[in-house]
């Protein structure tokens, strides 16, 4: 009779062997989905959070604390995330702006301002509460402070103040003794431009005016009913100095196509994060076919990600303006037109390029039906 030794990777481990054992005796679930129960933050997880408060800024807007799992890498003042929240027993995701720089306790903040008929904005203002777990993606996102420049311009408007209010806090910490001014932050020289419908809409308003109060910043505070909408033309006015200044702005649409528009024929520096896409006239519309056998006739007007959800297709999704591409599904045939430009994407079978059966990858939250289309979905 002959013996043979295993040894190295030949030779099963004794992790393995109690991994399999384990397996077997809580099938069909396996250890981890047990683990997800009682340390669903832990090392190794899928990413997760835990919403520890909710604290009310206005009426309709709130700050969700949130303590990350162990394998949250951190994040520059600035930054977004990607949150996954279950509401109605369908998992939604959204991207919202971090509200902080780095905290001495590892705690996370978003500040979500509740939108009408915005499914997870109003779920998070008036409904979440401290224990739910959410799911959650690392940070990302460019607009974030360079260090290159020391005159700055903040232009922001309504929530556009959640990615700006995070670069301001991690300048300037406040404390209980008043606004600290630390090293990398003393030689700066911000001006804060910021509008609101009116004076009580106005989401960290005590934040900016202790930060003005302090010579931290100063604060140009615009509201709609006191001084009509801002006119990009008035900047210099409340803004000397603005050719000098590099101009950081968040906020609607309509302002930072303005301020866009401003600013390069003056030839000015700007850097904006945008919440929401402007939108072309409607096209025609057409049908959505999905791999499940779901077909749709839309209309030109409306994103495919909504029609589906409406419809009850569950749809990939994460920020909802063409910029994080966690909506990003296969076409395989068929016409899409981009809501914010009017450009037509078009797949022809055995045409088109390389790709998963010769698929075009489309987003779907900025995008229409112009035709049949067929999505492998």
């Amino acid at each position: 009779m002959s013996t043979t030794l295993m040894s190295g990777s030949n030779a099963p481990s004794l992790r393995a062997r109690l991994s399999r054992l384990a397996e077997s005796a809580t099938s069909p679930l396996v250890p981890a989905d047990f683990l997800d129960l009682f340390a669903p933050l832990r090392a190794g997880a899928d990413l997760r959070g835990r919403i520890e408060s909710v604290h009310a800024e206005t009426p309709d807007a709130a700050t969700i604390v949130i303590r990350p799992g162990a394998d949250w890498a951190g994040h520059k003042p600035g930054q977004y995330l990607r949150i996954g929240i279950d509401v109605n027993g369908v998992r939604q995701w959204r991207a919202y702006s971090l509200t902080h720089g780095p905290r001495a306790d590892g705690r996370i903040s978003i500040t979500v301002k509740a939108v009408p008929d915005g499914l997870v904005s109003n779920h998070l203002v008036h409904e979440a509460v401290p224990g739910t777990l959410v799911h959650l993606e690392q940070a990302a996102g460019e607009f974030v402070l360079a260090s290159d420049h020391d005159k700055l311009l903040f232009v922001t408007a309504g929530s556009g103040i959640t990615p700006v209010i995070g670069m301001l806090r991690n300048l300037f910490p406040s404390t209980d003794k008043g606004v600290l001014k630390l090293d990398r932050s003393k030689d700066l020289d911000i001006v804060v431009v910021h509008v609101a419908p009116s004076e009580p809409d106005s989401i960290f308003l005590r934040d900016l005016q202790a930060l003005d109060a302090s010579g931290a910043i100063r604060l140009v505070a615009r509201y709609d009913d006191v001084h009509g909408v801002l006119s990009v033309d008035d900047l210099a006015d409340f803004v000397p100095d603005l050719a000098d200044r590099r101009t950081l702005a968040c906020g609607p649409a309509g302002l930072l196509d303005a301020l866009q528009s401003h600013h390069d024929q003056a030839d000015l520096e700007l850097v904006i994060e945008q919440f929401r896409t402007t939108r072309v006239e409607p096209g025609d519309g057409g049908s959505i076919a999905f791999a499940n056998g779901t077909t749709l006739e839309l209309d030109g007007a409306t994103p495919i990600l909504d029609a589906a959800e409406a419809a009850g297709v569950l749809m990939p999704s994460g920020c909802r303006m063409g910029i994080c591409m966690g909506c990003v599904l296969p076409m395989t045939e068929g016409s899409v037109r981009d809501l914010r430009n009017g450009q037509i994407t078009t797949v022809i079978p055995g045409e088109t390029g390389p790709g998963i059966s010769g698929a075009v990858k489309i987003q779907t939250c900025i995008s229409a039906a112009a035709g049949a289309c067929h999505l492998d979905h």
